[in-house]
């Protein structure tokens, strides 16, 4: 006899990843900081704990913020986090939109 390794619906996921709207936002948000010549380049990675998406001005750098998802944080303090090029938390939250809010504050500027 054969035996099957059954698939359990129930199962955590090996990896975590954005869906197509949280992609949807950041990239709209990436698209209009590309045009403001603020930002040149991101990255995606997809980890067991988390999905980050990273963001730099050149492509050889360290990254200038990480947009993290961790839904182990979904009940505490919100599983979306902006995090700075020093490692601090920018911004936490449970909305993905209300913390993107932190980054587009860079895109006002004075008009002369």
């Amino acid at each position: 006899m054969n035996s099957f390794t059954p698939l359990h619906a129930a199962s955590a996921p090996d990896r975590i990843a954005f869906d197509r709207a949280e992609l949807g936002v950041i990239l709209s948000l990436y698209g209009r900081m590309v045009a403001a010549g603020e930002w040149r380049d991101y990255g995606i990675s997809t980890l067991r704990e988390a999905a980050i998406f990273s963001v730099f001005r050149r492509t050889a750098e360290h990254p200038l913020y990480r947009i993290e998802k961790r839904p182990k944080l979904r009940a505490r303090q919100g599983q979306y986090a902006v995090i700075g090029m020093d490692g601090r938390i920018l911004k936490r939250g449970h909305d993905l939109k209300t913390v993107l809010r932190v980054l587009e504050r860079k895109l006002i500027r004075a008009v002369e």
